[in-house]
């Protein structure tokens, strides 16, 4: 048992970090603001019905409509599945399922961004800490991350056997691997309960009305992150403990002993070095022990990782040395992948190898590696360009677009323009401005480092701009203005 969980609260956020042999692997953060509704189950009312969009807008009782596409109801999966097969037949179209003013079941899958509304599904589904609950649904399906095909069938068959009749379906987590018969069986009367008082709540409440809300950051610390390792989850809010003992009593009560109150004079996270962590954590440069290093940049379409071996000279010839550089890099970059959350297509540049030995060596400790990762992964073999693509599933957003948002002087290109260039703009304006009008004098508002060029270097070109327009030029500096921004006043 050598994994801590770290649970930090505020009124404002919640923040987890997982530990393991003393380096922070994982960081989870929620915002009470920010919360999404992901998981969510409401009672809604169709508004209206789009045959052309086969799509329907559904009110769930937020700002604005959710979206509902004809794909997403459970009926029409369950036809395009069956049905379909059997008779050829094409599926019902949206108009022949739903209507406007229908009272309807539907669950969140995707959250309201910008201007659209939330994406919903009529596919219910309820996660435990070893199943998930489809209730609709008689399947019994088993993790993908569950690889093996005996173990797989056994894990099926075991569940088959404790489940009563007409009870729904239920895909079976890797928490179910290690579990007991009585383990299994008190997921299952959970979540059926859960289930049961959720059908209630929609005979007594109007539409649009919430009646299942995901579980909290902190109660989803005890149902996914605790494994057989974890030591002891410590806990800096009496409040948060007090929940969470109760929450575990009822479901989790395996972890109920690991539940600790922080109690010392340092901050949690402080204590644990959690907090430089995570500032190195939306850095791009990621330094290496044996003194090489890793540059990692994530875009819109993929992350691209960079291996150096910066300072290391430590073995006993160049090819060694790079051997070694890229093996310690391998452990880093599965670390930060799961740290940063780095999801979506991920390309990694290794220093080049010229054997095959060291290239399968390497590869293996990334898979090695990334065997600890939560998230599914895959990975491919060294391309023609000595390249390694692969692929980790999105589970959230990452940790540099939870906490961070686009330079307000570089508007995210990650660059600003020199003070020349700018300076160059300006004057190239000034030549524009007095074709066009006729001022009394222009006077410039730049940053200081701009102001400061016109009144050294470019005192010269200023001086015989000035005397092109046939205008005086006078400069003014605004502290407040970023180094690209500038205005021009003609009085």
């Amino acid at each position: 048992m050598n994994e801590q969980i770290l649970v930090n609260v505020t009124p404002q956020e919640t923040r987890v970090a997982v530990v393991h042999h003393g380096a922070v692997q994982e960081l989870h953060i929620e915002r009470t603001s920010t919360r999404g509704i992901v998981g969510n189950v409401y009672l809604g009312k169709v508004v209206r019905v789009l045959p052309g969009m086969q799509s329907a807008f559904v009110d769930i009782g937020l700002e604005r409509a959710a979206f509902l596409h004809v794909a997403d109801l459970w009926e029409h999966r369950t036809y395009n599945h069956h049905q379909s097969k059997q008779n050829g037949n094409p599926p019902p179209a949206i108009e022949k399922m739903v209507f406007e003013g229908q009272t309807i079941i539907v669950q969140v899958s995707k959250d309201p961004l910008g201007t659209k509304g939330a994406r919903l599904t009529t596919q219910i589904s309820l996660a435990g800490r070893m199943l998930v609950h489809l209730p609709q649904d008689p399947h019994i399906g088993v993790s993908q991350r569950i690889e093996n095909e005996g173990e797989r069938e056994e894990l099926r068959a075991k569940l088959t056997r404790l489940l009563p009749e007409n009870t729904g379906g239920f895909i079976i987590r890797t928490h179910a691997e290690e579990a007991n018969d009585d383990e299994l069986t008190a997921d299952v009367n959970y979540l059926r309960t859960r289930w049961r008082e959720m059908l209630e709540l929609t005979r007594s409440k109007p539409a649009p009305s919430l009646i299942y809300e995901d579980l909290t950051m902190a109660q989803r610390v005890v149902r996914d992150l605790v494994s057989t390792e974890t030591q002891a989850i410590l806990i800096d809010s009496k409040e948060t403990l007090k929940n969470l003992l109760t929450f575990a009593e009822t479901y989790a009560h395996e972890t109920k002993d690991r539940l600790q109150l922080h109690q010392g004079e340092r901050p949690l996270f402080e204590l644990y070095n959690i907090e430089d962590e995570l500032q190195k954590a939306l850095g791009r440069r990621v330094d290496l022990k044996s003194g090489g290093y890793v540059i990692i940049d994530q875009t819109e379409a993929l992350t691209t990782i960079d291996v150096n071996t910066g300072g290391y000279i430590g073995a006993r010839n160049f090819e060694e040395t790079i051997f070694k550089t890229n093996l310690e890099a391998a452990h880093s970059i599965a670390r930060q992948l799961r740290l940063r959350n780095l999801g979506g297509i991920i390309v990694i540049d290794f220093i080049d190898m010229s054997t095959e030995e060291h290239k399968k060596a390497v590869l293996a400790e990334l898979q090695k590696a990334l065997d600890r990762d939560r998230a599914r992964t895959s990975v491919t073999e060294f391309s023609a360009l000595g390249l390694v693509e692969m692929t980790r599933k999105r589970t959230r957003e990452s940790l540099a677009h939870l906490l961070c948002e686009p330079c307000p002087s570089c508007q995210g290109k990650g660059q600003v323009k020199t003070a020349q260039t700018v300076a160059y703009e300006i004057m190239r304006e000034i030549v524009r401005e007095s074709r066009q009008f006729n001022p009394k004098e222009f006077r410039i508002l730049a940053s200081p480092a701009v102001i400061d060029l016109f009144l050294e270097e470019e005192a010269q070109h200023l001086g015989m701009l000035e005397e092109f327009v046939g205008k005086p030029i006078t400069l003014q500096v605004d502290n407040l203005f970023v180094q690209e921004h500038y205005d021009i006043i003609l009085t």
